[in-house]
């Protein structure tokens, strides 16, 4: 076989080192793909498939990409599960036969992208490394696009578990698992699509722990792993290092951008495990993934894209310290009180480029002329925004006044160097404003003004030789001459060399002109590469005082979340959260946050909540399908959410105690990759709640049991309630929906045990949900109502009536109720019931209210007779 030729050689020896990555080959103005990598990414983007000579009988495939637009391309085929390494020119093209030089000089993978375009606005792009041992895994999580880097240690039998449960809260793109971690991977592949991840990859434990070590040390600037605190830790050293390497390979200019590692315990946030985010919907909707009808769309008002990543990361990591809970309270109260001075903030902040993702750019060299230029347009927001948080007086207001930088040193740089709009790459030239470099304006002047300089030389010359009609031409052969007629020949002096003879005329050159040819010609490629030059300088510059930007960009999105929050809850008519350390959650007039604001034509009914740790620990709520059981339940989980988060909540009233975890069990689906049926699927979700709630936890079960027959269900039912109301098993507050209405009988026997049901109004076989929650059981669940309601054609209701009908007189009677016990009612015209009710009533006026309002009326009227 022949040799191939020089450089599909050099591709050959290049692709060697990526086999498996695509390889994107610079040649000229494209990337190339040769053989496989051409013939798998032609089929994958739908490329042209051609050939080139390769030295060898048949031609190599061969597909590409413009260079300036392979950004799309690279997004792509990393959407499809593919790596790309991109190999650039290092040198430029010469006559001859020597080969360019050419480097891989960038790898993307999902979880090490740096641009802009490739990346969504509002999200971190986070790396995960996982490392385990027994019972123990390090976690890793590192966003190499905002410099934030994470690290956990999870402890305990059900370790598997708390690995996915934090995989949910990040939603990594890319995870990394060592070869101890092997029994992970097919874990992991379960719940791939359930958090986003699009790649699980395996790498090798090639180092050991002196290196691991050392390799962290110098990347954080650290004497010991006790100032990491990782001593002892064997598996996060592990689990860090390599997403470090890992870094350094892809990036190739190492990972300097990582500066700082935050060490944090599962503890310090209220544990979310992966069902309850899903449940709740709190970054998207169950059913397509969307942003809007989620938590999230609700309360994101913010202006820069770091608030935004900010007031994500919020919700899915709400505190448990009391004190910083208040903190951020503090601050939303003085927005909230302080609307113009809120809305001067929030136009400022509209103005603020993404300064953090900004900063990886320019660190690692990838930043646009424009993008650079985008911090002195921020900078210039700073002074009037610390103005405006001089006069506040909450200490999270006041840490952000104090941190915001004005960045003088680099506005003033930026100012003085870049052009005011400047081009989009810097191929374009004119990056570099006149005034910051002699040389830089000296080779503008000789390219604006050559005309001026070679007509100012030709004069000369004519004074000089006394040749009258010489002229000074140029043409693509020659490049620039003097030209001189025949008939004065005599006159030209011995320094002139001739070039070129024509029938009139006599063509020379000059040392001289020769020099400024040389310079003309050479100045456009002299420009670019001088400001490249200066430009790279002014980046180190910028990049140097990184530390000073990150801090200023933290403040700016914390600001940004609190404004944020300040809007929406004066907007919505939020209240301020009482929270307290104890077990009680009281919420007067609670509202579904995302149900109220998609229905505007129907406005929505609250609800009242009471659970603590004595006589109201748990909750049994019945009544129809689709009169509010689930939406009630959720919003007491995401009003106790909210206020721990640091928001207001949707109430006119709410007392909360902090909660350490809320668990959900909604909805049953079957698991059939994994051989679980519904019932499975739901008791091994019921399981996991009661191995791991405690007193401080908030339980959301609905419809427990119903995977399987009645009587097992309802058993299985009753059982969990008891478990749950049971202090000395777990006593964990608790919200739980049921159809089985046998379940109501409990809150006799259980004195921590209460009913209450979903108010519905029937008349004949329509019935009206009234949205109400009220005290005791339901009588009765309507599921053929709900039938009707629902669509179900009016043969199958009414044969569903007959069959209910024969079922019922089949059924064994009931025992005869006890006699209610008899009490006391009191006298309405009674002067203390008479300032409670008669002077409420006499205030109405009737013909003002709708039949709903009148009903729900009715009922507030029932609950201050029963107080």
């Amino acid at each position: 076989m022949a040799p191939l030729s020089p450089m599909m050689q050099q591709y050959m020896d290049i692709k060697e080192q990526h086999k498996d990555e695509i390889l994107f080959f610079r040649l000229g103005d494209f990337y190339e793909m040769f053989f496989d990598d051409a013939i798998k990414v032609s089929k994958e983007l739908e490329l042209t498939l051609t050939g080139r000579d390769c030295g060898q009988e048949e031609r190599a495939p061969m597909c590409g990409v413009p260079y300036h637009s392979c950004e799309a391309y690279i997004q792509r085929l990393l959407k499809k599960g593919y790596n790309v390494a991109v190999c650039e020119q290092m040198s430029e093209p010469t006559k001859g036969p020597n080969l360019v030089e050419r480097e891989v000089i960038r790898i993307y993978t999902p979880g090490t992208l740096l641009e802009g375009g490739m990346l969504e606005e509002g999200k971190n792009n986070y790396l995960c490394a996982v490392a385990t041992g027994k019972n123990r895994c390090g976690v890793c999580f590192a966003d190499v696009s905002t410099g934030e880097c994470l690290v956990t240690e999870l402890r305990g039998r059900d370790v598997r578990q708390k690995l996915v449960d934090q995989l949910g809260k990040f939603s990594p793109s890319e995870i990394l698992l060592c070869q101890n971690s092997l029994q992970l991977k097919y874990h992991l592949e379960a719940v791939k699509e359930a958090i986003g991840c699009r790649a699980v990859k395996l790498v090798g434990d090639q180092f050991g722990r002196e290196e691991n070590e050392a390799r962290i040390l110098a990347q954080f600037d650290a004497i010991a792993l006790s100032d990491l605190q990782l001593e002892d830790r064997e598996e996060c050293v592990l689990a860090l290092s390599i997403l470090l390497h890992y870094l350094d390979h892809t990036q190739q200019k190492g990972v300097s951008r990582i500066r700082e590692l935050d060490f944090y315990r599962c503890e310090q946030y209220m544990n979310l495990d992966i069902n309850t985010r899903r449940n709740l919907e709190l970054t998207e909707t169950m059913r397509r993934g969307e942003k809007k009808g989620s938590l999230l769309w609700v309360l994101d008002r913010t202006h820069t894209a770091m608030g935004k990543r900010l007031i994500r990361s919020y919700l899915e990591q709400p505190l448990q310290n009391i004190v910083h809970i208040e903190k951020r309270l503090d601050a939303v109260e003085e927005l909230v009180d302080q609307p113009s001075a809120r809305a001067d903030i929030a136009e400022h902040l509209s103005h603020i480029a993404d300064v953090e993702r900004l900063m990886s750019r320019i660190v690692y060299g990838s930043a646009s002329p424009k993008e650079v230029k985008a911090l002195s347009f921020t900078a210039q927001q700073l002074p009037p925004v610390r103005d405006l948080l001089a006069e506040r007086h909450s200490s999270a207001l006041v840490e952000c006044h104090l941190q915001i930088s004005e960045l003088p040193e680099i506005k003033e740089l930026v100012d003085r160097a870049i052009e005011d709009d400047p081009p989009v790459t810097l191929k374009d030239g004119r990056v570099i404003k006149r005034g910051y470099n002699a040389e830089v304006d000296e080779l503008r002047d000789l390219i604006e003004n050559s005309k001026d300089i070679l007509m100012q030389m030709e004069a000369r010359l004519k004074e000089e030789t006394g040749i009258r009609n010489l002229k000074i031409g140029f043409n693509k052969v020659f490049g620039y001459f003097i030209e001189v007629s025949k008939s004065q020949t005599e006159l030209v002096p011995d320094g002139f060399i001739r070039k070129q003879t024509l029938v009139n005329c006599e063509r020379y050159i000059t040392q001289e002109l020769k020099e400024l040819e040389n310079r003309i010609l050479g100045a456009n490629d002299s420009i670019i590469a001088l400001e490249r030059t200066l430009y790279d300088g002014v980046c180190k510059e910028i990049a140097a005082r990184i530390e000073e930007v990150e801090t200023t960009a933290k403040a700016l999105a914390r600001l940004d979340v609190f404004c944020s929050f300040a809007e929406v809850s004066a907007r919505n008519g939020y209240c301020r959260p009482q929270m307290t350390g104890g077990s009680r959650i009281q919420i007067k007039d609670g509202r579904h946050p995302v149900v109220e604001q998609l229905q505007k034509d129907v406005p929505f009914v609250p609800n009242d909540t009471l659970l603590d740790g004595r006589e109201n620990l748990v909750a049994i709520i019945t009544g129809p399908n689709m009169a509010g059981k689930s939406t009630y339940m959720r919003q007491v989980a995401l009003i106790t959410l909210m206020a721990q988060v640091g928001c207001f909540v949707p109430a006119s009233a709410a007392e909360i105690g902090v909660v350490d975890a809320v668990f959900t069990r909604v909805g049953a689906s079957d698991d059939l990759s994994a051989g679980k049926s519904t019932f499975m699927v739901e008791m091994s979700e019921v399981a996991y709640i009661l191995d791991n709630a405690t007193k401080q936890s908030l339980l959301i079960l609905d419809e427990i049991g119903r995977g399987t027959s009645t009587f097992d269900g309802m058993s299985i039912a009753r059982a969990v309630i008891e478990y749950i109301a049971d202090p000395k098993k777990l006593g964990a507050k608790t919200l739980f929906a049921t159809h089985y209405h046998e379940l109501t009988e409990v809150e006799n026997a259980l004195p921590n045990v209460k009913n209450y049901n979903i108010a519905v109004k029937k008349r004949g076989d329509d019935i009206t949900f009234l949205r109400r929650i009220i005290p005791g059981g339901a009588d009765e669940s309507y599921g053929i109502e709900v039938a009707k309601l629902a669509g179900v054609t009016g043969a199958v209701v009414e044969r569903a009536k007959e069959i209910l009908a024969s079922l019922e007189a089949q059924a064994p009677q009931a025992a005869a109720p006890a006699a209610p016990r008899e009490e006391a009612v009191p006298d309405l015209f009674s002067s203390a019931v008479e300032s409670a009710l008669v002077q409420k009533v006499r205030k109405i006026d009737p013909n003002a209210y709708t039949p709903i309002e009148a009903l729900n009326f009715l009922y507030e009227l029932v609950k201050i007779a029963r107080e």
